[in-house]
């Protein structure tokens, strides 16, 4: 590992260069660039996850951590780690402060691998308008999390308004368990679906997905029923036109699948870490088209994949935005008095 403290963009393209080519074989072969936005408090995590995600995608790993915007000296710190602890890849970590954290991508494009796909994910609350990111306007793929926002159903919605085909979102990677064995279950399955009830808490973003990927697979509605014993989706139950009924209950890492004159059967459905969904999204870099039918089928928003792919970048500043402007006091009114009086006591 190569540590620069309070250094420039340059020097972090130099380093890592120089380090490529002690590294030899190690720093060969990049699938794509991955660009990882994170806060100080959660890089361990976003560490973690991509070292998973980097052992199955060998790649370029830039993972940007933006910190004290109002700051008046800029700073970078970086460190550069080829074949280490963040697994088979190029890693540079790269703590950015005061305004330069505004303009990452000064420091970023130089260091993204040349005729490769770049994938950008956040790991933590998504952005409002990924337009308002560079590093989400250059990429070809953009990851999000609405599972990690205060409010997670406004901000699916919000990421139907904002959607632009290549957008995906971890809350549709988790659901993925969950949508293999229903499909499976229609191998043997010879009657049509007339409705499907699913269980969860209210906020949980993959039961809304869960609920519009059905719409747009069968052409149903289905009935959302909110519940507040469990922390995430718990069943989804299927009604066929024959009055059969198939339901899929969570237990722990097990599911239970059930069909109405059939033997109940035990399925497994594990929860994955957060690097086997981001690794899962990494193995496809064009559109996701039923994700994007899903999306428009539960927020109501139609054609989402007919978008144009390329966004346009929308300068915002957060400091500005942060700040409320205080009101000026009112001049006070003028003492009024009876024709003619005084106002003299």
């Amino acid at each position: 590992m190569i540590g620069l403290w309070d250094t420039t963009g340059n020097e972090v393209v130099k380093a890592l260069a120089a380090e490529r080519r002690s590294a030899g074989g190690v720093a060969s072969g990049m699938a794509l660039s991955l660009i990882v936005v994170v806060d100080e408090k959660r890089v361990r995590e976003a560490e973690a996850a991509a070292t998973i995600a980097t052992s199955q995608h060998p790649c370029r790993l830039l993972m940007v951590v933006r910190s004290d915007f109002e700051r008046p000296i800029n700073r970078l710190d970086a460190e550069i780690v080829v074949g280490g602890r963040l697994g088979p890849c190029e890693a540079v970590v790269m703590r950015m402060y005061g305004r330069l954290a505004l303009h990452a991508e000064s420091v970023v494009m130089p260091l993204l691998v040349p005729d490769v796909p770049v994938v950008t994910w956040w790991h933590g609350e998504p952005p409002e308008l990924i337009a308002n990111d560079f590093l989400g306007v250059v990429a070809d793929r953009r990851i999000t999390d609405t599972g990690q926002a205060d409010d997670r159903i406004s901000a699916l919605r919000q990421r139907a308004a904002d959607y632009a085909p290549g957008d995906t979102d971890l809350a549709w990677t988790r659901i993925t368990p969950w949508r293999t064995l229903l499909a499976g279950a229609f191998d043997t399955l010879d009657t049509k679906v007339t409705g499907a009830t699913i269980v969860a808490p209210a906020s949980d973003p993959t039961a809304a997905l869960m609920s519009g990927w059905l719409a747009a697979r069968l052409g149903i509605q289905p009935r959302l029923e909110a519940t507040a014993d469990f922390p995430r989706m718990r069943s989804v139950s299927l009604q066929c036109a024959n009055g059969e009924v198939l339901t899929l209950t969570r237990e722990d890492s097990m599911a239970t699948f059930a069909r109405t004159g059939h033997a109940e059967r035990n399925l497994p459905l594990v929860r994955r870490p957060t690097g086997e969904e981001l690794a899962e999204e990494l193995r496809r870099l064009d559109s996701d088209q039923i994700y994007a039918e899903a999306l428009s089928a539960y927020a109501g928003v139609s054609d989402l994949d007919g978008r144009p792919h390329k966004r346009v970048h929308i300068w915002k500043d957060p400091v500005l935005a942060s700040r409320t402007p205080v009101a000026t006091p009112a001049p006070a009114p003028a003492a009024s008095t009876p024709e003619g009086g005084s106002t003299d006591g």
